[in-house]
């Protein structure tokens, strides 16, 4: 069987992914220093524990598995963090990335599947975000990944890299089946925020910023099911495997939805009532992302099947109260 190189593998997206993989007939190798994620989020595949930035570390990796392809995840992704610490984000995510592009090309595995992400569009309200759309990241996390973006284009043209790069907007919901869902320390994302808030474990869901020239006040965002998100992952490695082309994805829904709506979709689907309170806006944050584009549904074939904001919630919500990894 084919083996496919996934850092960041024991991670949120990364971990479902490796299911995922497994279930389309790879065999996903976890690569993961696990300074974000959870050994107890490697069920699918063989793990090895290694930092990005360790090439020694990387080089024995491809030599014992010789993976047909790359699919990279590993990242520091809290934008509020990049802002503060800019210098910490360019080191990690882009020498990093750059370390780890410079060791498949050494060890000859020439498909690339990069997680990228819609920050790298930056804050364009009233703009219909598709591949073409102007880049201009507004924070040091989607600075950092734009410059990866530009990394495996230079690496392509110098060595014939081949890669699909995945910009996508927010990431919700968790395995159906639950064997591996949405866990950080801390947590940063809403949806599982606002679990933690409905289940008591912390006071109340902060709603940063209500100022926002959005109807209710508050940012808008394109949420996509965690599945949905990873089966395009797939597709998208089967692409190059095929042969095709470089190409860039947007994976979004075209439904945004605003921090409020989505309050008002969890007191539906738990039936418990959401504590939160109002904030000031975080530096960094945008006021709208919406994917406008349709190039992964009419070129990869990729049709969403989960990513409704009631099937995201009632995913996310039976895996908060069924298990977590330990900690």
């Amino acid at each position: 069987m084919k083996h496919v190189l996934v850092t960041g593998g024991a991670g949120y997206i990364g971990s479902h992914a490796c299911k995922a993989l497994r279930a389309a007939g790879f065999v996903p190798v976890t690569y993961d220093n696990l300074e974000t994620g959870w050994k107890d989020a490697v069920k699918f595949g063989p793990f090895e524990q290694g930092d990005l930035m360790d090439r020694a570390r990387l080089d024995a990796v491809f030599a014992t598995y010789k993976p047909v392809a790359v699919m990279h995840f590993a990242a520091l992704s809290q934008v509020g963090e990049s802002m503060k610490e800019p210098g910490r984000y360019w080191r990690n995510n882009v020498l990093g990335s750059l370390t780890l592009i410079e060791a498949a090309v050494a060890a000859g595995c020439m498909d690339f599947v990069f997680s990228s992400t819609c920050a790298t569009y930056g804050d364009q309200d009233n703009v219909v975000l598709d591949e073409n759309s102007e880049q201009h990241p507004i924070n040091a996390y989607g600075a950092s990944k734009r410059a990866i973006e530009d990394v495996l284009v230079d690496f392509e043209a110098a060595y014939g890299l081949r890669h699909v790069i995945f910009r996508y907007f927010n990431v919700a919901g968790a395995d159906p089946d639950g064997e591996v869902g949405e866990f950080h320390q801390p947590e940063t994302h809403l949806i599982p925020l606002m679990l933690d808030a409905i289940a008591g474990k912390r006071d109340a869901l902060t709603v940063y910023g209500t100022d926002y020239e959005t109807p209710d006040g508050t940012c808008i965002r394109d949420y996509v099911h965690v599945c949905d998100l990873v089966d395009a992952h797939v597709l998208g490695l089967k692409w190059l495997q095929d042969g095709k082309g470089s190409r860039v994805f947007n994976l979004g829904t075209g439904s945004g939805f605003s921090v409020r709506e989505v309050i008002d979709h969890s007191r539906s689907v738990t039936n418990q009532a959401v504590p939160y309170v109002d904030g000031a806006r975080r530096a960094g944050d945008c006021t709208k992302l919406v994917s406008g584009s349709t190039r992964a549904e009419t070129e990869l074939g990729w049709t969403p099947t989960r990513s409704t904001l009631e099937t995201m919630i009632t995913d996310a919500w039976r895996w908060h109260q069924t298990g977590h990894y330990d900690t």
